[in-house]
């Protein structure tokens, strides 16, 4: 358990000052009581303990009240609240390379399709695919069928922009922010110049308006998973990019296809090794308070898409509970008081 204001804590000091009071007060009644009758009448009927239970009570909902103040919270799990999710699915064509069977295309599609069957019928879903550039290939929608179709469309080509694919998500759940392309700094694929004073002011121009950043992770609304087997090679840096969807507090979680040190792949009469950029997945993650999954097989794959469904159903989120402290003890304080006035006719 944490706290918000810890330093409220220190008003629990007081409660051994009234423990301390109230014994005093009762040794000096007693006294008394002792002096004029010999013995007290709640003794001799056999209840001594009843004079004590409305002032016991009053303290215990007092510490209650008075914990509260702290503002405790815990991690406890509860129902996700992610209402759109957008798969971003890498289609290179590194992602024709045969170490994920039959391809690493045909596997993730595989993956894609149990994923998507897995959620809530109440989560809309949308496919983004990248390459060289990246689209939205399925609005985010309820129907399954549009979903399925949409993954079968999927064709590789040339190019990595990672970067790409991240802004058209972001673009595609904040339809009417401004987001595009240009929102981040490109990665260009050779020394571009600094270009004409009226170029950067045309450029300036058609840059979105800037947004009051919120904490990274808490738009609960929507999430994006990414899915990539390759490095950036073209488009807006990607982790330029990732900060602009923590800036939303939109959470990234990225998927690793394939192994670390690589896949030579060959086709057409060449041959090339592709390499899983694990650094880069791991860092959008981190980014955006999300998650990074690295998997090698197509087995692994399945498995990490039947993880994200855990996930997405329920999630562990910190909750303050200090509500519930402060009712405890406002019921243990009403209860002092009935038992008070019902039995010596007054509050305490």
């Amino acid at each position: 358990m944490s706290f918000v204001w810890p330093q409220m804590l220190f008003t629990l000091a007081v409660l051994p000052l009234i423990a301390g009071f109230y014994l005093w007060r009762q040794r000096s009644q007693r006294a008394a009581s002792q002096t004029l009758s010999g013995i007290s009448a709640a003794t001799a009927s056999g209840q001594a303990w009843r004079p004590h239970l409305p002032p016991l009570l009053f303290l215990l909902g007092l510490a209650l009240m008075l914990f509260a103040l702290s503002r405790p919270a815990t991690v406890v799990s509860m129902p996700t609240s992610h209402r759109t999710v957008i798969l971003a699915l890498d289609i290179s064509g590194s992602m024709r390379a045969t170490d994920l069977q039959p391809t690493r295309l045909a596997a993730a599609q595989a993956a894609a399709r149990a994923f998507i069957d897995a959620q809530p019928s109440s989560t809309r879903i949308g496919i983004v695919s990248f390459a060289g550039t990246a689209s939205l290939v399925q609005a985010p929608t309820g129907n399954r069928e549009d979903l399925s179709q949409a993954l079968d469309r999927l064709q590789p080509q040339r190019g990595t922009a990672i970067g790409s694919a991240i802004v058209v998500s972001l673009a595609t759940l904040f339809p009417g922010a401004g987001i595009d392309l240009k929102s981040v700094g490109q990665r260009p694929a050779a020394p571009a110049g600094n270009g004409s004073r009226e170029d950067r002011r045309d450029a300036a121009r058609k840059s979105p308006e800037k947004t009051e950043p919120v904490p990274a992770g808490s738009f609960e609304s929507a999430v994006i998973v990414l899915m990539s087997d390759g490095q950036a090679n073209t488009g807006p840096d990607p982790v330029g990019a990732a900060k602009l969807a923590a800036d939303r507090g939109v959470r990234l979680y990225t998927v690793g296809i394939g192994s670390t040190k690589g896949e030579v792949l060959r086709t057409d009469g060449w041959s090339m090794r592709v390499g899983l950029d694990e650094a880069s997945l791991k860092t959008i993650a981190d980014i955006t308070r999300g998650e990074y999954f690295q998997a090698a097989s197509s087995d692994e794959l399945k498995r990490v898409y039947a993880s994200m469904n855990s996930r997405f159903v329920v999630e562990r989120k910190e909750l303050e509970v200090g509500a519930l402290f402060a009712g405890a003890g406002l019921v243990m304080l009403l209860i002092a008081a009935a038992l008070s006035v019902a039995w010596y006719g007054r509050i305490l």
